[in-house]
């Protein structure tokens, strides 16, 4: 039993994840934890910015949360980057979203794990969307950004995203059909989304 949240940049994917895994008493994998792949494979951050798909800020933030929260995690030191292809960060991603999968009871965000899960018959993927003009709002907001670095933001993540899902799993991220549940944040709000997938996970007898 298992949710992964996509969402479009700014949508509140790691707030609707919390809210949901705190509801159900699971534990929830946000793309500051995932991310860590990179400590895994020995990569500065920046270096997984550059090839990933946020901005350096938003991932700088994120992996100095957490890697104070998770310490025991992530023991493979820093090295040197030369050679070190996007293709190893996502073989090495896709070995921890499985692992991390495996568990159950996970509220999984980000990473592609919708396309990397989608033949597991106890998910639900669920995307979650919302204007661009809100998505930006909250993007300033939590990332203490003005208004042309936060639109900026907002779409390279976006249009990254996209690419990374064409990519490596032959999948259009946007297209609703390969999701259980689509949700627009503008107009449901982080509690109102999150309660909609509760209900669902509930209704499955989770």
């Amino acid at each position: 039993m298992l949710i992964t949240v996509s969402r479009r940049f700014g949508a509140g994917g790691s707030e609707v994840a919390g809210r949901v895994a705190e509801s159900l008493g699971w534990r929830v994998v946000d793309n500051a934890f995932v991310d860590q792949v990179a400590e895994r494979a020995g990569l500065p951050p920046e270096e997984v910015a550059r090839r990933e798909e946020r901005t350096p800020t938003f991932l700088d933030r994120l992996s100095r949360t957490t890697a104070l929260a998770f310490p025991e995690i992530f023991a493979t030191p820093v090295t040197s980057v030369e050679g070190f292809e996007e293709e190893k960060l996502v073989k090495i991603t896709r070995n921890l979203v499985a692992e991390l999968a495996s568990e159950g009871r996970i509220v999984l965000v980000g990473r592609a794990a919708a396309a990397m899960l989608a033949d597991n018959p106890e998910a639900i993927h669920v995307l979650l969307v919302g204007t661009r003009d809100d998505r930006i709002r909250f993007t300033m907001d939590r990332l203490n950004l003005d208004a042309a670095a936060a639109a900026q933001a907002v779409d390279d993540v976006d249009r990254n995203r996209e690419r990374y899902h064409r990519e490596y799993y032959g999948r259009e991220w946007l297209d609703a059909a390969n999701y259980d549940m689509t949700l627009n944040t503008s107009r449901l709000g982080f509690r109102g989304a999150a309660e909609l997938i509760e209900a669902r996970a509930r209704s499955l007898g989770w």
